[in-house]
């Protein structure tokens, strides 16, 4: 998501999530879970419960070792290792994300099990057949060449493996409220219908267990829940700019039909 927030140094951005943490009452020098940094690192739509959510329909067990594409600060790798148990190796693009994710990785007491390195989601620095889950949340909407983004997928995993996924799907009609989470422009936005997301994967050997759109139910949770943040509580706004008009714009484009929200489970062959 490479218009989430505005490029700080390595050192900068270690710095505004310590600020943070401590604004909000929490002691970076205590060890603390995944659960306390939620509203900080699941920076995709849906937040810590459809990660959860996820979590539980991807079937993932301490066993498996699992690849998180574009895991930005890792929240999503640190709820797996923590929930479950397993390996979990991360790719992302951004240096400071990557920095970011190695702070709270030590914070948590996870770095055993959650790892972190720099990588493009379209040359995965990863041999042939290692993964029993690839795991990404809201990422592909910046991505042009899907085709390629989901052949190195297939590629990565096992026989029988999963790909466990949350994403952005085109909608009905074009999109005409920016800046959103993931594109400050309609050139930054790269989306496919359902439709069209389905035969890309299966062109690659993916077949779906769960392919479902969960617009509507978020929509609902998130009108339940609209509340201001209060003062000193831990966010996304740490890092990201003008976060409530880009909220504001997605809830927007979700409720017109411009986008949809789509989850699924594909199968390997």
């Amino acid at each position: 998501m490479k218009n989430l927030h505005t490029q700080y140094s390595a050192r900068d951005i270690e710095t505004r999530i310590l600020e943070g943490l401590r604004a909000a009452g929490l002691d970076p020098s205590h060890r603390l879970s995944p659960e306390q940094l939620a509203a900080l690192d699941h920076f995709h739509t849906g937040g810590l419960r459809a990660s959860r959510e996820l979590l539980e329909l991807a079937r993932i067990g301490p066993g498996d070792r699992v690849l998180d594409i574009g895991a930005g600060l890792g929240g999503s790798a640190r709820l797996l290792a923590y929930a479950v148990g397993c390996q979990v190796d991360c790719v992302e693009m951004s240096v400071d994300y990557c920095r970011g994710a190695a702070l709270l990785n030590r914070l948590t007491g996870l770095e055993a099990n959650v790892t972190v390195q720099r990588g493009s989601a379209l040359a995965l620095p990863f041999t042939d057949a290692c993964f029993d889950v690839v795991w990404m949340q809201n990422v592909g909407m910046n991505i042009t060449d899907k085709s390629k983004l989901y052949a190195e997928i297939a590629r990565v995993l096992k026989p029988g493996g999963r790909y466990a996924f949350q994403e952005m799907a085109a909608g009905a009609t074009p999109l005409s409220y920016f800046p959103l989470p993931w594109a400050t422009t309609p050139e930054d936005s790269i989306l496919v219908s359902a439709e069209a997301m389905c035969e890309l994967l299966s062109a690659q050997g993916l077949s779906p267990e769960i392919f479902e759109d969960t617009s509507e139910k978020h929509l609902r949770r998130s009108l339940a829940n609209a509340t201001p943040a209060a003062a000193g509580q831990l966010g996304l706004a740490v890092y990201v700019e003008d976060l409530a008009r880009k909220a504001g714009n997605a809830r927007r484009s979700l409720e017109d039909a411009q986008i949809r929200l789509l989850r699924g489970v594909f199968r390997s062959e």
